[in-house]
């Protein structure tokens, strides 16, 4: 059965450094974008970051960019977020969500536009 598993999740200090891992199994993601999106105790789910099935382009929520950085290991069958100068406002459970979309793009950071979603990573940032 197709499935995302995410990892790397952690309590860490403001400031801090934190890199996420989304595994897949099941399926290959040589042909999707994925998506990750967080959510905080209180609110919605919302999208972080994507990347296009062969990694040549990514897309950043306003409030991650310069800080978060996705990357893809398509021999590994994973994706990661590299989280740097992690603020308390980034604590939430992270997730990560695939698209198919093959040789395209990442235009979009929507929940609605995702599937196969992992059963998220908590991060904390904290003092």
């Amino acid at each position: 059965q197709p499935q995302l598993v995410e990892s790397g999740g952690g309590l860490v200090q403001p400031g801090g450094s934190l890199r996420l891992s989304c595994a897949a199994s099941g399926f290959t993601l040589d042909y999707y974008t994925i998506g990750w999106f967080r959510q905080a105790p209180g609110k919605g789910r919302e999208g972080v970051s994507c990347i296009s099935s062969s990694g040549g382009s990514t897309k950043y929520a306003d409030s991650v960019k310069g800080r978060f950085t996705i990357s893809r290991d398509n021999a590994k069958n994973t994706v990661y977020l590299q989280m740097n100068s992690l603020k308390p406002e980034d604590t939430a459970v992270y997730y990560c969500a695939a698209r198919f979309a093959p040789g395209r793009v990442c235009i979009s950071i929507g929940r609605l536009d995702y599937g196969n979603w992992g059963q998220g990573t908590q991060v904390t940032v904290s003092s």
